[in-house]
């Protein structure tokens, strides 16, 4: 009797670790923590600037505003994988932010900027670089008028950006150690359908 009980935890135990297990390995799952999830989440970021967020079709939008506008997280983060799913006109100005100094004043001078500008004027740090801090291979990606996935990987000194698959960044930089992440919009049309963050 007893060696039956024993038997019965052992396979209790073997399978709350495999279920464990395939929720870590689940989109969603494995430590990640939803900014942004199917549009909703803007009432857990501060609003930076003024510009028409609404959920729209269940991706967080913006299309007008007066000058830059971000959605900034409450929380700082010092290493970490951040990644969003987004959808930018072909004239659109976004871009994430992270490790910000300032939370109230937010730019590329007082944060890391993973930038979505596929007309910037100088398209060395166009979409996919880090502004002022990582040039992006010329000529540069699009992600206009389409869905796009960005990952943003910061440990320590080391970042690298991976643009749809493809790395556009892998550098290394010791001006920001921690800080908030913001979402940006700049002009144009930007939608943020998905936005997690896991720290490592």
């Amino acid at each position: 009797m007893g060696i039956g009980i024993e038997t019965a935890l052992r396979a209790g135990a073997l399978a709350a670790a495999l279920a464990l297990t395939a929720c870590a390995n689940m989109p969603g799952g494995g430590g990640w923590t939803p900014l942004v999830d199917n549009g909703r989440g803007m009432e857990k970021l501060n609003r930076v600037g003024e510009a028409d967020w609404a959920l729209v079709d269940g991706a967080l939008q913006a299309t007008k505003g007066s000058g830059n506008a971000y959605l900034v997280t409450r929380e700082s983060y010092t290493d970490f994988v951040i990644r969003a799913e987004f959808w930018a006109s072909d004239d659109a100005n976004s871009g994430l932010f992270m490790r910000c100094q300032k939370p109230a004043d937010i730019n590329d001078e007082t944060c890391y900027e993973a930038n979505i500008f596929d007309q910037r004027p100088d398209p060395t740090y166009g979409t996919g670089s880090i502004v002022k801090v990582a040039p992006v291979r010329q000529p540069p990606p699009k992600a206009g008028g389409k869905w796009n996935t960005m990952e943003v990987t910061l440990k320590g000194d080391h970042i690298v950006v991976v643009l749809n698959g493809e790395k556009t960044v892998d550098h290394r930089d010791r001006k920001f150690a921690s800080g908030p992440v913001a979402l940006q919009w700049g002009r144009g049309t930007v939608k943020f359908r998905k936005v997690e963050i896991r720290t490592i």
